[in-house]
């Protein structure tokens, strides 16, 4: 197998893995399935700023980008909300990830803007619209009244 063969299917298997764990963190905050907030088996107050938001973007961007549907716009969404939540919530207490505990919001980050720059790879839904999509013209100039 050509090493060209494997990038979209190895693209698609960790932009649908990075995805289900964003899933898995958003519904653990919003609906305290997996153990809930952080462990604690509790939600967040419906509407509290800015948890219940940041996990609401959680879950609805990895389900977007599980499936590969609007892949890169809620990649995007889902690397800035990251980075926000690093630097506002982490950041403050050293510089460091290894110091204030925000590896995993910087992972996300990092991860999720390579799935907004690289796209959804081979197996996704975003992939299968464009494909059903018709040509489009290149040129209208050679179509005649």
């Amino acid at each position: 197998m050509r090493a060209d063969q494997i990038v979209g299917p190895a693209l698609s298997l960790f932009r649908a893995v990075i995805g289900l764990l964003f899933l898995c963190h958003g519904l653990a905050s919003v609906f305290g399935v997996f153990g809930g907030n952080r462990g604690t088996g509790e939600t967040l107050p419906l509407g509290q700023w800015p948890g219940w938001w940041a996990a609401l973007i959680q879950a609805v961007c990895g389900g977007l980008v599980l499936l590969g549907l609007l892949t890169r716009p809620a990649a995007i969404l889902a690397s800035g909300s990251m980075a926000y939540a690093y630097f506002v919530v982490h950041q403050p207490d050293a510089l460091l990830p290894l110091r204030n505990g925000g590896e995993l919001a910087v992972l996300f980050c990092w991860s999720f803007l390579l799935i907004a720059v690289l796209g959804p790879g081979a197996w996704a839904v975003d992939t299968l619209l464009r494909a059903r999509r018709p040509a489009a013209t290149t040129d209208r100039r050679s179509v005649t009244a």
